[in-house]
């Protein structure tokens, strides 16, 4: 089956896309971005993949409303055979830095901290991967450092061991996992447990298991053929790629929002290092674009930093910025500057809500600057990028187009953090068939 992927890879995210011949979105995939670009392009080019093999098994296994609650069920199941694997992986690397002469003396005592801590979170590994848990990230590095730190921390008191040789033990290790890319028979086993896994515990499900198994080896022995592929994003130029098979991002975003939104003619990515306001015509061209200039303020990266400074995760922002009751100015989106200006605004007693208001508001006001330097807003408009999920930001950026451009109509995709990848994708297609 030929295939034709789009790869973002950006400051913080990379994203891949898969493509069929007919353009249907077969599948999508995100990690965390690496200093090894070639490690973060593959590993979510093999996530998209992933995804690409649920849908062909939605397909094969037809319409079926039950259909929908088995393919949930394989999905979390999946994830934790993933993480099971990945822990192991983790836990073997952990052992490996225990020959190093600077723990010869306390060598076993480490090694039975490490496995007391490794247990616990194998026994949470289930309840991490429940239908109704919340997870802050789907990341493994985030999943098992939260948990890794919590639990060594206590088994540290516990046992007398040093907590910063399990940490800096732990710290080695997991770039040597986020190095690691699964191979195709590796996700395939994965996926044949998950399914098991899933009918241990589910009800209601008009497809029987050995059925449900037949359909998943067919779909797993079909070769996605990679048919041409086309990198984008900041982080562009190291992407493992020929320079023919590189897009520029603003090219890319511009496609990917037409694809999405065939009417759209302005566009505003907000993404971890840069801002772009870009016009398109009626077929996605690129007609005008800008961007902010190389500081990350009212990026992205800048939302991360007030988070880091709150000491809060950036997916609580936007929710507790939508529980103020004014909005407090804000005179500096800098990032260097901007927290001074967060402790003076809680030190003269501010509200925390109210100050993160206002920092949305900083932020969409830059927006909306070189939205106008590009041409301004003149018909449909698409919000991309990672920032189009915060609801604080969307709500400041509705209220701003209301006020500048009056009523407007404004797109928003729940899979807008792939915008930049699905043009890549229509590139490669372009590429191909044009």
């Amino acid at each position: 089956m030929r295939t034709f992927i789009g790869i973002d890879l950006g400051s913080t995210t990379t994203k891949a896309l898969v493509l069929d011949e007919n353009q249907k979105i077969l599948g999508r995939g995100i990690t965390n971005s690496r200093s090894n670009y070639d490690v973060a392009a593959s590993v979510s080019k093999q996530e998209a993949k992933i995804g690409a093999r649920f849908t062909l098994f939605h397909q094969a296994l037809g319409d079926d409303g039950s259909v929908d609650v088995l393919l949930a069920n394989l999905e979390r199941n999946f994830r934790l055979e993933q993480f099971l694997a990945e822990l192991v992986q983790l836990e073997t690397s952990c052992d490996m830095y225990l020959d190093h002469p600077r723990f010869a003396d306390t060598k076993n005592a480490l090694r039975e901290a490490l496995a007391a801590v490794f247990r616990q979170i194998e026994l949470e590994a289930p309840a991490i991967y429940a239908p109704d848990a919340n997870r802050k990230s789907d990341f493994f590095r985030d999943i098992a450092g939260s948990r890794f730190m919590s639990l060594a921390e206590k088994v540290s008191k516990e046992s007398g061991v040093s907590f910063d040789a399990l940490l800096n033990i732990y710290d080695k290790s997991i770039l040597d996992i986020e190095a690691m890319v699964s191979t195709d028979e590796m996700v395939a086993k994965q996926l044949l447990n998950g399914l098991s896994r899933a009918y241990r515990d589910m009800g209601g499900v008009n497809v029987s298991e050995a059925e449900a198994m037949v359909t998943l080896q067919k779909v797993l022995a079909l070769e996605l053929e990679e048919t041409y592929v086309v990198g984008t994003g900041y982080g562009r130029v190291r992407l493992p790629f020929p320079k023919e098979h590189i897009r520029s991002e603003i090219l890319c975003h511009g496609l990917g929002a037409h694809m999405m939104f065939p009417g759209t003619r302005t566009v505003l990515d907000i993404g971890g290092q840069d801002t772009k306001g870009i016009q398109v015509d009626e077929n996605g061209i690129v007609t005008n674009f800008q961007m902010n200039d190389r500081c990350a303020a009212g990026c992205g990266r800048y939302l991360g930093y007030i988070a880091d400074e709150m000491k809060i995760g950036l997916h609580e922002l936007g929710p507790i910025a939508m529980t103020a009751t004014k909005t407090t100015r804000i005179n500096s989106t800098c990032t260097v500057f901007a927290g001074a200006e967060l402790r003076d605004r809680l030190s003269l007693g501010e509200k925390r809500p109210d100050i993160l208001a206002g920092l949305h508001r900083a932020i969409m006001l830059r927006a909306m600057s070189i939205i106008a330097r590009s041409g301004g807003v003149t018909d449909q408009f698409t919000f991309t990028g990672g920032v189009a999920k915060n609801e604080a930001a969307v709500k400041e950026l509705r209220q701003l187009i209301k006020e500048n451009y009056g009523e407007k109509t404004i797109n928003i995709s729940a899979e807008s953090i792939y915008t930049g990848a699905l043009g890549g994708a229509s590139f490669a297609h372009r590429s191909v068939n044009n």
